[in-house]
């Protein structure tokens, strides 16, 4: 009994020992600091932004007409222009993605960087606004909803379109 008592005091001896000697090798450069009476360099965490990260967000029919009626909203449709001549959402700006060399600079002058935009095009199948929304996310762009219903699923509703076809 006495032996076990031993060979755990030397056990945790050793233990002791071992972590007081990584601790030193770990901290070195720490303590030859503190030693030569330098000042320790602190280094803060950096600045976590309160603003929310980017990203796309998914909007349903209800609330791309909520946000159409706040006009709180750029509503962009992201068809072929002769597409959107046919029809579109009443005060969409059309931005082919095809033509998204010069429609951007041009929308980036106009548009402020803090605007809610609306992105559409031809309903589920679509995949125009996903890839202008993400374009507009690189440059600079935070708040863009994808209505992937698109102009099919807001005129179906009776909402208020604009175009030779209505």
């Amino acid at each position: 009994m006495k032996n076990t008592y031993k060979k755990l005091f030397f056990e945790m001896t050793v233990i002791v020992l071992l972590a007081v000697t990584i601790g030193i090798i770990w901290n070195y450069r720490l303590l030859r600091e503190i030693s030569s009476g330098k000042p320790a360099v602190v280094t803060s965490p950096p600045e976590i932004s309160a603003a929310p990260a980017a990203a796309l967000i998914p909007a349903g029919l209800a609330q791309v007409k909520e946000l159409f009626d706040s006009r709180n909203a750029v509503f962009i449709d992201a068809r072929e222009d002769s597409v959107f001549q046919q029809g579109h959402i009443q005060g969409a700006t059309s931005f082919p993605l095809a033509a998204l060399e010069t429609t951007l600079p041009v929308f980036l002058k106009k548009v402020p960087y803090t605007a809610n935009l609306v992105i559409y095009c031809s309903g589920y199948g679509c995949n125009d606004s996903k890839v202008l929304g993400k374009k507009l996310l690189q440059s600079g762009y935070r708040q863009i909803f994808i209505f992937e219903g698109g102009y099919p699923e807001w005129k179906d509703a009776g909402f208020p379109v604009e175009g030779a076809r209505q």
